[in-house]
């Protein structure tokens, strides 16, 4: 199914003048922050040494890669995002900026990122960033978010990969450590997401997006969510067990893992919308911190 144009982005042209912000939100920053975050510390778990301004053009390119790859997104899925209360606010359902723009501004962002990274970090670096943008703009996007209720967890794939792209652009390879950083996000990305599904189920259900809970059920869900989070937590412990992490990180991912599998556990149980939304900010949170150990744990190191 393509995406539809609407009558506010056929307006557009006539009365309205996209700004930098308009542009900045086609990008997704929420998203793009977490994907700087990840492959930020990715970097500092490599081993070896990058030099600082090819590190920073690394990041870069990985953060305006991902930005494309939201931005295409939004070209393809406007027809989704129109019907959505959470998303019809984005600039192009809005009316801000026209579909055509967004399209060339997405395709151009993604070359950019792709040639610099090639051209200025290492070709591995910069093959891994070409096969996550295209990951997630033809197998998430186009092919798998219309089409199944699995689409979250292969496509979370694209998410995943920051950690790894950043972790190659110091070494020029991909090794199982950071392969681990890969699986770590690839694991938290269905509890994550089928944690917003329940309380925006309304939502993904008026778009006809076969999210989970859309085509399972909401106890299906629930019950995913737990089977995936008792999965994910020993994934977490991994870095620590293989050495490339210390102490501090092994013991945090243990407890706050046992946590998450009790949230997990406790939604599976009660089954209402506030213990959904507290599963949902608990796993960004966690994610959150168990990378920022990591990083501390390095430059700790590093300054001893």
């Amino acid at each position: 199914m393509q995406p539809v144009v609407s009558i506010a982005d056929q307006r557009i042209r006539e009365d309205y003048l996209p700004g930098v912000g308009d542009f900045f939100a086609l990008l997704k920053p929420r998203v793009m922050s977490l994907v700087i975050f990840t492959a930020f510390i990715g970097m500092m778990m490599a081993p070896g040494h990058i030099h600082p301004v090819i590190g920073f053009v690394a990041i870069l390119c990985i953060a305006v890669g991902a930005g494309a790859s939201g931005c295409l997104n939004m070209w393809y899925e406007v027809d989704l995002d129109s019907c959505m209360k959470r998303t019809s606010g984005r600039p192009i359902p809005s009316g801000r900026i026209d579909r055509q723009t967004a399209l060339h501004f997405g395709v151009a962002l993604s070359v950019a990122s792709v040639l610099v990274m090639g051209l200025m970090v290492n070709y591995v670096a910069g093959a891994l960033l070409l096969m996550t943008i295209l990951f997630y703009v033809l197998i998430y996007t186009v092919w798998l978010k219309r089409r199944t209720s699995m689409n979250i967890v292969i496509g979370g794939a694209a998410g995943a990969f920051p950690p790894m792209i950043a972790w190659a652009s110091v070494t020029g390879n991909v090794s199982l450590e950071s392969i681990v950083l890969f699986g770590i996000i690839f694991m938290w990305t269905p509890p994550h997401f089928w944690s917003l599904a329940l309380f925006s189920c309304k939502d993904y259900k008026a778009a006809g997006i076969p999210m989970l809970p859309v085509v399972s059920g909401e106890d299906e869900t629930r019950k995913q969510i737990l089977l995936y989070t008792l999965i994910m937590v020993p994934v977490t412990i991994l870095p620590f067990l293989m050495g490339f992490a210390g102490p501090y990180y092994g013991f945090t991912s243990a407890i706050l893992g046992i946590v998450f599998i009790g949230l997990s556990f406790s939604l599976f149980r009660k089954k209402d919308v506030k213990t959904a939304k507290k599963n949902f900010f608990y796993s960004i949170f966690y994610l959150f911190i168990l990378f920022a150990v990591m990083g501390g744990e390095v430059m700790i190191g590093r300054l001893i």
